[in-house]
């Protein structure tokens, strides 16, 4: 009974997860044909556009770090012009992350 329970919870998610990914290159082709619609592209240059566009992986989007990051980034370049090593770097970035 066990066994068949587990069965059916790996089908459901096995299925769930290719829906999901079903849907998102339905997204994709949806996209890639309007973009093609709209360039009036016919024949051969509209397949080879629907061709590169669903082999595009999606742009990733830029992002700024966050001031976490800024302030890591400035701590580790303070700590670099003082030529600090070792113990003393460690205790340097602590307080300089802290302050």
């Amino acid at each position: 009974m066990k066994c068949l329970v587990a069965l059916v919870a790996i089908l459901l998610f096995s299925f769930s997860s290719t829906v999901a990914i079903a849907g998102s290159q339905q997204d994709k082709m949806t996209a890639c044909n309007e973009e093609a619609s709209k360039k009036g592209l016919k024949a051969d240059e509209r397949k080879a556009f629907m061709s590169q566009c669903l082999s595009a992986k999606p742009a990733k989007a830029e992002s700024k770090p966050n001031p976490q990051q800024e302030k890591m980034k400035a701590c580790n370049k303070e700590a670099g012009e003082k030529k600090f090593k070792g113990d003393e770097r460690k205790n340097f970035m602590s307080n300089c992350l802290k302050g």
